[in-house]
């Protein structure tokens, strides 16, 4: 996720280096038409590519809105399950008062780690097992190479373990409605971002903007033949870049696990998490924050 500090120049430009090219090759290619080997252009009023430009503001404020609402649809799933992930381990503490199933106490919470980190790693294509070790059994682990899903393999795992509490009379029916009800939120908030995930926006209407800018630049091109280039190709850059900028934006928005800096952090509130529930288990052993990059943090 990019923080607050400002992005440095190398990423503002590097995403739409090939599109600045691109444009610059279209300026000139028109201006040397024109000037050198004395090619006819159409006459190009400025209102042309003005109508073209505030179209294409139109197409791109739209994109722009539904991606931040994908965007900020994950960031309210992570967090809820930051808030989901602390009142599980609470109430795993206030609801078993054995002290000898404390141990049981543990397993469930290193779960509950894990299946935070290996939610992310999962949204983001990346193993989703590596690392978790420390956190799950060995038996956890080979019962979870049977499952395509790891996520949903780790949820079954403590609902499991609950249900058996619930058998052996520890906790109580109400008891085993909270832990069920708390289990169906961490369901439901998975599925809503594998659903975010899942769900490409629509390549078509990508395909039609870019065309559009490229559409506005050729026009405006046209339009300013007239004035020297020396300044025509540096004002085409300039504005077709804010057209480039906000496309580029937008598609990094639209999909928040991609393991990029515009992503939903989830590996930092992965740590965050697991620093609150080591700390409510009383360890004093807690792994420090992950640190933010220069100006983002995933």
């Amino acid at each position: 996720m990019l923080v607050d500090k400002i992005p440095p120049l190398r990423y503002i430009f590097g995403n739409i280096k090939y599109e600045m090219l691109s444009v610059l090759v279209v300026g000139v290619i028109i201006h040397y038409a024109a000037e050198i080997l004395a090619v006819h252009l159409p006459e190009m009023p400025l209102t042309i590519p003005a109508f073209i430009g505030t179209a294409i503001s139109v197409l791109l404020s739209f994109r722009m809105s539904q991606s931040y609402d994908r965007w900020w649809e994950a960031r309210k799933i992570w967090g809820a399950i930051v808030n989901d992930s602390r009142s599980f381990v609470l109430q795993l503490q206030a609801f078993i008062k054995n002290p000898e199933l404390e141990p049981q106490i543990k397993t469930m919470a290193y779960r509950q780690i894990a299946w935070n980190y290996v939610l992310g790693r999962s949204l983001r294509g990346q193993p989703s097992l590596e690392g978790c070790e420390k956190l799950l059994s060995h038996t956890d682990i080979e019962n979870l190479k049977k499952h395509n899903n790891k996520v949903l393999g780790i949820l079954q795992q403590n609902v499991l373990q609950v249900s058996e509490l619930h058998k052996q009379g520890v906790i109580s029916d109400f008891t085993h409605v909270q832990f069920n009800n708390i289990f169906i939120r961490f369901s439901d908030n998975m599925g809503m971002a594998e659903r975010i995930k899942n769900t490409v926006f629509p390549t078509t209407y990508r395909i039609f903007l870019h065309f559009a800018i490229y559409l506005f630049v050729i026009t405006l091109s046209i339009a300013l033949n007239n004035v020297k280039i020396l300044f025509e190709l540096p004002l085409l850059l300039l504005i077709s870049m804010v057209f480039f900028l906000l496309e580029k934006a937008a598609d990094d928005l639209q999909d928040p696990f991609s393991n990029r800096p515009s992503d939903t952090n989830v590996t930092t509130i992965a740590r965050n998490i697991e620093i609150n529930i080591r700390q409510l288990l009383g360890e004093e052993d807690v792994p420090q924050p992950i640190e933010k990059d220069s100006f983002y943090s995933l």
